[in-house]
């Protein structure tokens, strides 16, 4: 069996990882909704070892999501995960991705179809997500969508790939 990469050990995991979420919602961040996703999506990144350190729900502006992700991303240190939910879909508003992926370095196209595929076959509309994946710095940032049902279907893919992508992020010299 192949050895892993150094930090990462699919019995033991990792030790704890910073890790930020954004819920993004206009009606949310204007308090005319209860932000359901958000708290959940806090759950998921603590089941996989994230000490989750920021949270913020924002609405729906481009500037206002990137903003937010540049300032966590400028943190010393940066989160080593970023977890955002909401404002992945074609509606004209949802505008997640567009903000996402100017400060991405690499992205990974089979993580966002595995999230994206990981509804089917239970909600067909899972297939008009348009959330990103990808790697800024040794940050890893993944959109999902902005629904409870989602985040559950994120929890059956990122487990198994989130501590071997930090590792793979962590720095050269690294023990």
């Amino acid at each position: 069996m192949p050895e892993e990469p150094c930090g990462y050990d699919r019995e033991q995991g990792m030790a704890p990882f910073a890790t930020a979420c954004l819920t993004v919602s206009d009606r949310c961040a204007a308090g005319d909704r209860e932000d359901r996703s958000g708290p959940l999506l806090v759950s998921l990144a603590q089941s996989m070892g994230g000490r989750v350190d920021h949270t913020a729900v924002v609405p729906d502006e481009l500037d206002t999501i990137r903003e937010t992700l540049e300032t966590w991303l400028a943190g010393d240190p940066p989160p080593r995960l970023i977890l955002t939910t909401g404002g992945t879909g074609p509606a004209r508003r949802d505008v997640t991705p567009e903000a996402t992926e100017p400060l991405l370095e690499k992205r990974l196209p089979g993580v966002e179809e595995a999230l994206r595929r990981s509804g089917l076959p239970g909600v067909p509309a899972a297939l008009l997500g348009r959330g990103l994946a990808g790697t800024a710095g040794q940050t890893l940032i993944v959109n999902l969508p902005g629904s409870p049902g989602a985040i559950a279907d994120a929890g059956a893919v990122l487990p198994d790939l989130v501590g071997h992508i930090l590792t793979l992020l962590a720095p050269e010299d690294r023990e």
